[in-house]
């Protein structure tokens, strides 16, 4: 069985995390874990991706702990090379990524959490955090960025340096995470969003995102720019012409036929 399960449901890819005991990765698992991403930005018949674990109660730890401490530096070092580059190929991607979080993550599987567009929650007694300060260390695949965009950056140092985890109840409240779902419905109602992503215009999903993913690292000025550049090009598309003769004719648009 391996360690990351592929699959593909009306339209989404759906990324399965399946390394019990707690989803702890090493190099193969990051490298299984890319090998998914890049599958699903490049096949044609998805339009959005969620990632999951098969792991009731870990959504994944971050890298595990005692190969690290066998590893000497290079060999670390290139598992974090490979982590690095597996949150960048989710950034890249045209299709929105959506974790879905129903148990611990922590550490890189935060980061990974993160890096990821949306995240949706389930209700339970499990924690989100970076604890890597406990050992001495940071987090180094995007945690210290992301994490202050995404809360701002005094609650970020909070987190960070107190290495303490949060309640899915807290990482909703500060913006963490989008939504908190009941732990029954949680992979359903996820899934039930990423099917109308599918289903939807894709060029202009992947155009908002790259106007907000890249808008984030520029001034409002240039990040108007990018947005006008973006949304002037989305007139003579498919989609954008399925969309206007849709709406003339008052019916459901169909989009990507």
């Amino acid at each position: 069985m391996s360690a990351v399960e592929y699959a593909v449901e009306e339209g989404v890819a759906v990324l399965t995390l399946n390394k019990p005991k707690v989803n702890a990765y090493d190099l193969e698992f990051m490298r299984a874990v890319r090998a998914a991403v890049d599958r699903a930005s490049d096949d044609q018949s998805v339009g959005a991706v969620i990632v999951k674990s098969a792991l009731e109660r870990v959504f994944c730890v971050g890298a595990d702990i005692n190969a690290w401490q066998a590893n000497d530096v290079d060999a670390n070092q290139r598992l974090v090379f490979e982590a690095r580059g597996v949150a960048d190929a989710i950034v890249a991607s045209k299709k929105v990524f959506i974790a879905v979080i129903s148990g611990h993550a922590l550490g890189g599987g935060l980061e990974l959490a993160m890096a990821c567009d949306i995240r949706f929650a389930a209700e339970g007694e499990y924690s989100l955090g970076l604890p890597e300060v406990k050992l001495g260390l940071m987090p180094g695949n995007g945690g210290t960025q992301r994490l202050m965009r995404l809360v701002g950056p005094s609650i970020a140092l909070e987190l960070i340096v107190s290495g303490e985890g949060i309640s899915p109840e807290r990482a909703v409240h500060l913006g963490l995470v989008n939504r908190l779902m009941p732990r029954q419905r949680v992979l359903d109602e996820s899934f039930t969003f990423a099917r109308s992503l599918a289903r939807g215009p894709r060029i202009a999903t992947a155009a908002i995102k790259e106007s907000i993913r890249a808008g984030m690292d520029l001034s409002m000025d240039d990040g108007l720019r990018l947005e006008v550049r973006l949304a002037d090009a989305l007139y003579d598309t498919p989609d954008g012409i399925e969309g206007f003769a849709a709406y003339v004719d008052k019916r459901e648009p169909i989009f990507g036929a």
